[in-house]
């Protein structure tokens, strides 16, 4: 894949998981619930969660502008999607809440593995240029 090619796909993911991110993560919880949600309902959780996501999925959509810049916050979304995607497969295995295995844990799977394939390569500068 030529690297434009990867920078389109990239800025494409950006948005659609930044969208998902900001405005997509509330109605998930609220029509299906046994795989976005913790039963019991956790308000608390679901408020800060919310924030978090709805603050990284801005500042993707920012990085769409040009993703090569923001190369450090992408691998953060990826990376971080994937452990706590992790976690959840754990906890959902360890408290019966398998409905999260068919939900938000391949979801977050899914962002962390898109984005780290299409991520910006690192870019080297040589000292004195």
């Amino acid at each position: 894949m030529s690297d434009k090619s990867r920078e389109q796909y990239l800025r494409i993911a950006l948005v659609v998981f930044g969208l998902i991110f900001l405005v997509g993560v509330l109605p998930l919880m609220m029509v299906w619930p046994s795989g976005w949600r913790w039963i019991p309902n956790q308000s608390e959780y679901e408020q800060m969660i919310l924030g978090v996501y709805a603050t990284l999925g801005i500042f993707m959509l920012l990085a769409t502008r040009e993703p090569r810049l923001h190369r450090s916050l992408i691998l953060f979304a990826a990376w971080s999607s994937l452990v706590h995607g992790g976690i959840m497969a754990a906890q959902a295995f360890r408290g019966g809440e398998m409905g999260h295995m068919l939900g938000d844990v391949p979801a977050l799977a899914l962002v962390g593995i898109v984005l780290l394939v299409l991520a910006p390569r690192e870019v080297r500068t040589v000292p004195g240029r």
